[in-house]
């Protein structure tokens, strides 16, 4: 495979964008996680509704939501997505609050930094609504745990644990035939 360089940085060393311009648009979705580690008694309060600011989940959700529409205001050369869909779930632990987001989009770029920048607001709001009657708390775990869409296929974080890395699986309408035909520039069709 041959060495592109940095993506991020043009033949003179300074910053720029990655040009998704040739890409075909494609649906993409992207999954990320998190935990918030807080007391035995927070937990209990926040699954009760009882925190005294209010709903942390209903404002944490919607946080998450807005995070994602505004990735690219964010973080510097990630490109603006039209986002489709965001959904965020909560699982309350013994001793932590999990954030799961998951972002979809039909476009050229994945949205992996939407999901994880959703997950994080997601965590702070949880933190910022929480934080009076516990600050002991702590985030932790944020990871990308799948992605699909694009030429890349399908990556997935194996057996619930972050120890595993990513492990990517091919388009299920990989054709070997067809790539090969990509790389030499024709295909089977005569009259093209």
């Amino acid at each position: 495979m041959p060495d592109r360089g940095l993506t991020h940085i043009d033949p003179l060393g300074r910053a720029r964008m990655v040009d998704v311009t040739p890409k075909e648009a494609t649906h993409r979705r992207a999954i990320a996680r998190c935990k918030v580690f807080m007391k035995q008694e927070t937990t209990s309060k926040v699954a009760s509704n009882a925190m005294s600011k209010g709903d942390v989940l209903g404002a944490a959700r919607i946080a998450g939501i807005q995070a994602a529409k505004r990735t690219a205001d964010l973080i510097p050369l990630c490109h603006p997505l039209l986002v489709g869909a965001v959904t965020i779930n909560f699982q309350i632990g013994e001793r932590y609050v999990e954030v799961e987001t998951q972002v979809e989009t039909v476009d050229r770029t994945g949205v992996e930094m939407e999901a994880m920048t959703a997950c994080s607001v997601s965590a702070l709001t949880i933190y910022d609504m929480c934080k009076s009657a516990d600050r002991s708390m702590v985030i932790g775990e944020l990871a990308l745990w799948e992605k699909t869409g694009g030429r890349s296929g399908q990556w997935r974080r194996p057996a619930e644990s972050l120890d595993q890395p990513l492990v990517n699986t091919p388009p299920s309408s990989f054709s070997l035939d067809e790539d090969i035909d990509e790389l030499i520039g024709h295909d089977d069709d005569p009259l093209g």
